[in-house]
């Protein structure tokens, strides 16, 4: 099968097209123009520069495809707010759905996020039915991830769109981006992460994503989507995992939540005065009192989602950085 790949030299799309390439598919990357795509250009795979808001660069790139898996978006948290954002996850996702439509491919694999469903606890974890919740943090990432999601399915609905849409919850694995899981894997290792604050989230290996997502190319049903997830963890338990993958101590400090909030609402402020980047911000120290936990279960039934353990992810993306001077 000749599959486009939007986003192709990103966190998901470097391990993405190593997956579809051990399945013998035909590689169309589509990347961002003037990025250097080095995490991919090496691989047997045709590399097409283009934007998504630029539809003569997707016309081309689409052209003679089957398939089109969507990784490409912009997922900063910081700032809250961005019209490119909006236009890029929003407009791009509706112009190279349009490029599918147009021309007749087969199959479509949106790559959304797990917080465009409701979130629960390790009791009871969300799940596909549960309606959208991260509005309460108004960050442009989230609210425009939902839209994007909710695109796709009226176009399932109202144009036939073939699209299977997967929610990633939080990766570990190799070829990660800066301010992901790398980041949150250097602070640990680093001794820079004072504490661990009361909430916890759903962590998955990317490669296992990777491969629901190839699996989805036959196996997704048109109009479903599918939490990509694995093991429910506090912030305690997952900062005690990296420490333990990556031979340091563990934070020890519990930070109660107003210490938390406090502290992020200050780095916040002194971020918009002194125009840098916030290693955290407030709006993201509201997302880590809570408990972001899900079920993939959707997932291992129909996606055949593998569930390889995170600390064994947390051990291949450290190697990954260290090879590659991240650290």
């Amino acid at each position: 099968m000749k599959i486009l790949v939007t986003g192709a030299d990103g966190f998901v799309g470097s391990n993405l097209v190593r997956e579809l390439l051990l399945r013998k598919h035909e590689i169309i990357a589509f990347v961002q123009y003037g990025n250097n795509p080095i995490t991919i250009k090496d691989l047997s795979i045709e590399i097409k520069f283009g934007d998504l808001l630029d539809k003569k660069s997707i016309n081309k790139a689409i052209a003679g495809c089957d398939a089109l898996i969507h990784t490409a978006a912009i997922t900063y948290v910081w700032p809250y707010r961005s019209d490119i954002q909006k236009k890029v996850n929003i407009e791009g996702t509706k112009n190279i759905m349009q490029a599918a439509l147009e021309n007749n491919l087969k199959k479509v694999i949106h790559v959304g996020t797990a917080n465009s469903f409701g979130f629960g606890t390790k009791e009871k974890p969300g799940n596909e039915k549960l309606p959208y919740m991260a509005d309460r943090y108004k960050m442009d990432y989230m609210d425009t991830k939902y839209e994007a999601h909710k695109l796709v399915l009226n176009m399932v609905r109202n144009e036939n769109l073939p699209a299977v849409i997967v929610n990633p919850t939080f990766m570990f694995g190799p070829y990660p981006t800066p301010m992901g899981s790398a980041k949150m894997i250097e602070s640990v290792y680093k001794g820079q992460v004072p504490g661990y604050s009361s909430g916890g989230r759903n962590y998955v290996a990317v490669k296992d994503v990777c491969i629901a997502i190839a699996n989805a190319l036959d196996l997704g049903k048109t109009g479903e989507s599918y939490i990509l997830g694995n093991e429910n963890l506090s912030y305690k338990e997952i900062f005690s995992t990296i420490a333990e993958a990556t031979g340091v101590k563990a934070p020890k400090l519990f930070m109660p939540d107003f210490l938390v909030k406090g502290y992020a609402l200050i780095l916040t402020i002194l971020a918009k005065l002194f125009r840098f980047n916030p290693t955290v911000n407030y709006r993201m120290s509201l997302m880590s009192v809570d408990e972001h936990y899900y079920s993939p279960e959707k997932a291992r039934n129909e996606l055949k989602l593998p569930q390889t353990p995170i600390k064994t992810a947390i051990i291949e993306a450290f190697k990954w950085m260290r090879e590659n001077n991240y650290l």
